[in-house]
């Protein structure tokens, strides 16, 4: 009698543990499910989801530069915006590209490798549209101009049409810190832009040059991309800022708009009849927070990583010439 009143609970407690270890069971699949979806559309597999063509959306966040940083840290590198032309022309579904631009400028090379991707898509017959944000000033809107269609908010600062070369003269500090200096060189200009002196007049000449030379080159871009003659364009390329607004007064901007009128008008460009897929290149999202960039390290989210990255451009011993 003792014996089975015992023994009665025991069955009972196997099949509590037993729905215990199916509910954890189910709730780590469901997390696992969510996660690989959050990862896969973070990277833009959206899946196919119906028969119409895609848009693709890649942003152009930040100080434009070249070289291999990890995307999301303050810096759009030409590498990956390039990369993500390539890729979405390679898509045989893509129809129409959609740059959306939020950046002060940066590295006159780093715009020109834009450009020179932004052109090879629209040679393989894939428009491409300009969506500005807060800004498109400078080099970003270097990468800008050549494209099938540009559209602005009314108080988007854009504009700033010209190249700028800073130097630092750091002599008086050196001095006053009793910091010398011996400099042997080959040639007279070779430590031009050095902190320890000021520019000699020749030097100032050829930087002179130097900056006029990519400036001839940014109106030409411009000249080109939005029809307009030279002259007309250097009557407004004083490097001033302008708003949306004015730009599309000036013929710098053809439309006011957010993304998404961005998105229709590509889908327009690009003959998609219906609502277009949109697939986002390099949105950041917390799969890519977390995972980061396939280039990225692991300690690429401290700040001195990415002083590491930069210091070439930011503290670069010949001055740093901007656009």
């Amino acid at each position: 009698m003792d014996s089975n009143t015992s023994s009665s609970p025991v069955p009972e407690k196997k099949k509590r543990n037993h729905i215990s270890y199916v509910v954890v069971v189910i709730a780590l699949l469901l997390v696992i499910g969510v996660s690989m979806m959050a990862i896969f559309y973070g990277f833009g597999f959206e899946g196919d989801l119906g028969t119409s063509d895609k848009v693709a959306v890649i942003y152009v966040q930040g100080t434009m530069l070249t070289g291999n940083i990890p995307s999301g840290l303050g810096y759009a590198t030409s590498e990956e915006i390039s990369e993500n032309i390539q890729r979405a022309v390679e898509d045989e579904q893509v129809s129409a590209i959609v740059l959306r631009v939020n950046s002060p400028g940066g590295s006159p090379a780093a715009a020109q490798e834009v450009v020179g991707e932004i052109q090879k898509a629209q040679e393989e017959g894939v428009p491409v549209v300009i969506s500005m944000g807060d800004m498109a000033a400078s080099a970003a809107y270097y990468i800008s101009a050549p494209a099938d269609y540009i559209i602005a908010n009314p108080s988007t600062s854009t504009g700033s049409i010209g190249v700028i070369w800073i130097f630092q003269n750091m002599s008086a500090f050196y001095e006053e810190e009793g910091v010398e200096f011996y400099i042997s060189k080959s040639g007279e200009l070779k430590d031009m832009g050095g902190s320890w002196r000021g520019l000699t007049d020749e030097e100032k000449e050829h930087a002179d040059r130097v900056v006029l030379e990519s400036y001839e080159d940014f109106v030409a871009q411009i000249a080109e991309g939005r029809n307009m003659t030279r002259g007309d364009v250097k009557a407004i390329a004083d490097g001033r800022i302008y708003t949306g607004k004015t730009a599309k007064e000036l013929g710098l901007v053809d439309e006011m708009g957010n993304l998404y009128d961005a998105i229709d008008k590509a889908a327009e460009l690009g003959g998609i009849e219906g609502e277009p897929r949109v697939v986002y290149m390099n949105r950041a999202t917390l799969s890519r927070l977390l995972l980061g960039s396939e280039s990225s390290s692991s300690d690429a989210s401290s700040s001195d990583a990415v002083r590491q990255f930069v210091s070439y451009y930011e503290e670069s011993p010949y001055g740093k010439i901007q656009a």
